[in-house]
C-alpha cells in the first residue's frame, strides 16, 4: 500500500516537472493579452517553438500571402528559428495550420485559436479573422517564457470576436507632417493590437498633404509649411498609394479626410480662385480655427472638390471618404449645406460612404462624434455613428498638468480614463440601439506634435486602452487586471523603440 501511494505520488511530481508541462504563471490565461480575447481555455502542456518547421495554408491570396511573409519575420525575429511556407496542408510534421471555415461564427472577425502539443490551428469564415487570429498568436509568442532559450508557448484554445465592427484611429498629419515610414511604423503598432482603420487628416489650414494632379499648387503652396512655420511636406500619389497598399495587407483600411468648407486656408492659399474675393490669403502657421471657408458661390470649388474625391478615391481601397466638416464658423448654413451636399455626391459616385465630424448642421450617413456638448438629437438622424469623445479618446490631450506635450482644452486624460469608458454611455444618452453604433475612433491632433517621439508620447500607452474598449467585451474589462498587463506591453514597446512615459 505504502509503494502503491508512493509511486502515485511520485507520478504526480515527474508529471508537474515534466518538460511537457508548464507552470501556471505561464497558462494560457495568463499571457497579457491586449485587447483581451473573449474566451480562452488553458492546458497544462506547452508547445516548443522550436518544434514548429512551417505554416501551412491552402488559402492564396495576396493579403494572406503578405501576413504569412511578415509573421515568418516575426517568427524568425521571436524564436531565432526558420520557419517556412506551404501551401499544401501536410499534418505530418508540426506545423501553424490556417483555415477557412465556413461553419465558424458569421462575425467576419470571429477567429478560432488552438495551441497544442501537436501544433497550431488557426480556424475562421473569412481572411481578416484569421488575420487576428495570428495577432493574438503574435502576443502568445512575444509574451511566453524562455527555457534554454527556446519560446515555450502556453496551449489551449482562444474563441474571439469582436465588441464593435469599427475599432479606428486618426493621426492628424496636416498641422504637422509625417512621413511614409513614421506612418508605417505607426500602423504597425495598430495592426498588433486589433485597429482596423486609421483615419489620415490630411488637409486643414496649415497644411495639405496628398499630391493632386489636376491642382498641384495644392501642394506646392499648401503643402510647404507647417505648424510654428516649419518646413512640411507631402505625400505624393505614390506615398499615399504605397500606405493603402501597406495598411490593407495588415487588414487596416486607409480612411482618407478633405476637411471641408472650414478648415481650407492651406487650399485657398494656394488657389485664388477658390475664395470669393479672388484673392489667396496668407499661408497659416498657428493652431485657432474657424476662420476659413471654401467659397459656395463659385463653380470652381465644385470643380476643386470633385477633382479631389476623385483622385484621391481611386487611390483608396477603404469604404470611407471623411468630408470633415466640423468648425465651419465663418460659412452660413445654407452654403454649409451646398458644398457638403455636392461633396456627400462626389463621394458617392466613387462608391465610398462619406463621413462627417458631427456639426448642428448638417448629418450624413456616418456622424463621427466628438464634441459632447453637441445637439444629440441631430445626431441622431444619422445611420450610424463613430463615437470618440473628445475627453476620453483624444490622445493629444495631456495625462496630466505636467505633461511635455499636448493640449488641456477638453480636460487631462490618464491612462485609466483612457480605457474606463463605454461607447454603451452613448447609447443610453440618445436610445439608440447597439447596432447604430459603429464603433470608436482615438484621434491624435498634432498642434504640440512634430515628431514619432513625440506623439509616441502622448498616444501610447493610451492607444492600447482603446483597443480594448472597441474590441472586448464590456464584462470582462476591468483596469487592474489590464494595468498589470499593460506594464508588460510597456516593456514590450519599449523593445521595439516605442517609449511610454506613463
Amino acid at each position: 500500500m505504502f509503494m502503491k501511494c508512493f509511486y502515485i505520488i511520485f507520478s504526480v511530481f515527474i508529471t508537474a516537472c515534466s518538460t511537457n508541462t508548464i507552470g501556471s504563471a505561464q497558462k494560457l490565461e495568463n499571457i497579457p493579452f491586449i485587447p483581451l480575447p473573449q474566451v480562452i481555455e488553458s492546458s497544462n502542456l506547452f508547445l516548443s517553438a522550436n518544434e514548429l518547421s512551417s505554416i501551412q495554408t491552402e488559402i492564396k491570396s495576396e493579403r494572406v500571402e503578405a501576413a504569412l511573409k511578415d509573421f515568418t519575420l516575426f517568427w524568425k525575429q521571436q524564436t531565432s528559428n526558420e520557419i517556412v511556407i506551404n501551401h499544401n496542408l501536410n499534418n505530418s510534421s508540426k506545423s501553424i495550420i490556417l483555415e477557412l471555415d465556413s461553419n465558424s461564427s458569421t462575425s467576419k472577425e470571429f477567429y478560432h485559436l488552438e495551441i497544442n502539443k501537436e501544433g497550431i490551428v488557426i480556424k475562421s469564415n473569412t481572411e481578416q479573422g484569421l488575420y487576428r487570429g495570428l495577432t493574438t498568436l503574435k502576443q502568445v509568442v512575444i509574451f511566453s517564457t524562455k527555457t534554454n532559450n527556446i519560446k515555450r508557448l502556453a496551449t489551449g484554445t482562444i474563441n474571439d470576436f469582436t465588441n464593435y465592427e469599427y475599432r479606428g484611429a486618426m493621426l492628424d498629419v496636416a498641422r504637422h507632417f509625417f512621413d511614409v515610414e513614421d506612418v508605417k511604423r505607426y500602423i504597425d503598432v495598430l495592426s498588433l493590437y486589433k485597429f482596423n482603420f486609421l483615419h489620415l487628416h490630411l488637409s486643414d489650414d496649415q497644411g495639405w498633404r496628398i499630391e493632386i494632379k489636376k491642382w498641384p499648387q495644392l501642394t506646392v503652396i499648401g503643402g510647404e509649411k507647417e505648424v510654428g512655420g516649419t518646413d512640411g511636406g507631402f505625400y505624393t500619389q505614390s506615398d499615399y498609394k504605397e500606405l493603402v497598399n501597406y495598411a490593407h495587407d495588415k487588414f487596416i483600411a486607409i480612411i482618407p479626410e478633405i476637411d471641408v468648407p472650414g478648415h481650407t486656408n492651406a487650399a485657398l492659399a494656394s488657389y485664388s480662385e477658390l475664395n470669393c474675393n479672388g484673392v489667396s490669403p496668407d499661408i497659416y502657421t498657428g493652431i485657432e480655427v474657424g476662420f476659413s471657408s471654401l467659397c459656395a458661390q463659385k463653380q470652381e470649388t465644385y470643380t476643386f472638390l470633385e477633382d479631389v474625391v476623385d483622385e484621391i478615391s481611386l487611390l483608396t481601397k477603404g469604404p470611407y471618404f471623411h468630408v470633415g466638416g466640423d468648425e465651419s464658423h465663418v460659412t452660413s448654413d445654407k452654403d454649409f449645406i451646398q458644398i457638403i451636399d455636392s461633396i456627400f455626391s462626389y463621394v458617392q459616385k466613387n462608391n465610398k460612404t462619406p463621413i462627417t465630424w458631427d456639426n448642428d448642421v448638417k448629418t450624413g450617413e456616418i456622424n463621427q462624434l466628438w464634441n459632447e456638448g453637441s445637439d444629440f438629437m441631430a445626431i441622431k438622424k444619422s445611420k450610424k455613428i463613430i463615437y470618440s469623445p473628445a475627453s476620453k479618446t483624444y490622445l493629444d490631450m495631456k495625462y496630466d498638468s505636467l505633461s511635455k506635450f499636448g493640449l488641456s482644452w477638453a480636460g487631462y486624460s490618464s491612462v485609466k480614463n483612457a480605457y474606463e469608458w463605454d461607447p454603451k454611455i452613448l447609447s443610453d444618452k440618445l436610445n439608440l440601439s447597439e447596432m447604430e453604433i459603429l464603433g470608436i475612433e482615438a484621434p491624435v491632433w498634432t498642434e504640440t506634435v512634430s515628431s514619432f517621439d513625440e506623439l509616441s508620447y502622448l498616444v501610447f500607452p493610451r492607444l492600447l486602452g482603446h483597443s480594448e474598449v472597441g474590441w472586448t467585451s464590456k464584462d470582462l474589462r476591468e483596469w487592474e487586471g489590464y494595468n498589470q498587463r499593460l506594464k508588460k506591453h510597456k516593456i514590450y514597446l519599449k523593445s521595439i523603440n516605442i517609449e511610454s512615459p506613463y
